[in-house]
């Protein structure tokens, strides 16, 4: 049995995380996947419930989970310097390395180019150091009024792993094409760290072809043609950027799903933010949640060679496809009138 953490997250997570759930409940009903889902606080909720954004009770638990879905976190709302206010950094606590990020068009949704079908890796625990990534203490510091600095760390163990996963991916792709996006004439050591190890697993992966392009001008090619790209590996912030950019391209960030994976545990986890303008609602696109729970499935299936888990995912993606296809129960961004609620049970019925 697989054990799922369910965290809602801050105002649209109350809203698009129930739908991803109801609809990776009806996928494993039909394929006879068996899953304990543990809800937990996490944001305002762990605060109200805990007196912390991030309770302790909610980290025991999910050290014991195989993966969970959260919801968007709205930090830019919390209290500054107050300790019980943060941005949970699960990614950096629970070695969550690689943020997988697929950017999809669709022949019947309105976008800026078609045939795109890329998958970004970002990784998500190194970089420029802030909140998100650092476990204790902050990495930036104002030694006096006139002077901020930032730190940008790169490790050869975290640029192997997304590299590895990058490699995975692309295996399992009909053009088996990495790109490698840095800016190593610039950034000699931290990027030129990062294209190394690239380069090494290049080597291991002879039958995928590697690339690489120096950040700025991928973002412009990324802009005029972006059908030439496949799988992207990148760093933290370039990432962060790149696959917002990439969003863009097929129709904004509710089309943005996002896994962030580990060793042995993922979060399933949108690219989008809180938007607290239209929470409670029920207008919120459930597109990217629940396709990240999508994903979820499909990464759990591999990792434990799960039959059922590769199945629900499967289900999932020709049921979204369906939807989106006949446009009956589209939210307002996808050209529709539907609610949240509703376009979520459009999904769960055609599974």
């Amino acid at each position: 049995m697989l054990k799922i953490g369910i965290l809602l997250g801050d105002d649209i997570g109350l809203e698009v995380v129930p739908e991803a759930i109801k609809v990776m409940q009806a996928a494993a009903a039909r394929t006879g996947l068996a899953v304990e889902w543990l809800p937990l606080p996490i944001g305002r909720s762990g605060h109200e419930t805990h007196g912390h954004t991030m309770p302790d009770v909610t980290v025991q638990t999910l050290k014991t989970v195989n993966g969970w879905l959260q919801g968007p976190i709205g930090h830019n709302a919390y209290p500054r310097h107050d300790p019980t206010w943060i941005n949970p950094p699960l990614r950096k606590m629970f070695e969550l390395f690689a943020n997988v990020k697929p950017v999809r068009s669709y022949p019947n949704l309105a976008s800026l180019h078609k045939d795109v079908d890329i998958v970004f890796l970002r990784e998500v625990t190194e970089g420029m150091q802030s909140s998100s990534v650092v476990v204790a203490g902050s990495g930036e510091f104002r030694p006096n009024d006139e002077i901020s600095i930032g730190t940008r760390v790169v490790t050869r163990r975290g640029a192997s792993r997304v590299a590895r996963e990058a490699f995975e991916i692309a295996r399992t792709r009909v053009r088996k094409k990495v790109t490698s996006v840095h800016k190593e004439p610039v950034y000699r050591l931290v990027c030129g760290m990062f294209a190394e190890e690239c380069r090494k697993m290049a080597i291991a992966y002879p039958d995928v072809e590697l690339e690489e392009v120096l950040v700025d001008g991928f973002a412009m090619k990324l802009v005029m043609k972006p059908q030439q790209y496949d799988v992207v590996v990148t760093t933290n912030q370039f990432g962060d950027i790149l696959t917002d950019e990439g969003a863009g391209l097929v129709g904004g960030l509710g089309l943005a799903p996002g896994l962030c994976v580990g060793e042995r545990q993922a979060m399933a986890q949108a690219t989008h933010g809180s938007a607290p303008d239209i929470a409670g609602k029920g207008i919120a696109n459930p597109y990217a949640m629940i396709m990240s729970g999508k994903m979820l499935f499909e990464w759990l299936g591999r990792k434990r060679s799960s039959r059922q888990a590769l199945e629900a995912a499967g289900l999932i993606d020709r049921a979204m496809d369906k939807v989106i296809s006949e446009a009956k129960t589209l939210t307002a961004d996808l050209g529709g009138s539907a609610t949240t609620a509703q376009m979520g049970d459009a999904v769960a019925a055609a599974i």
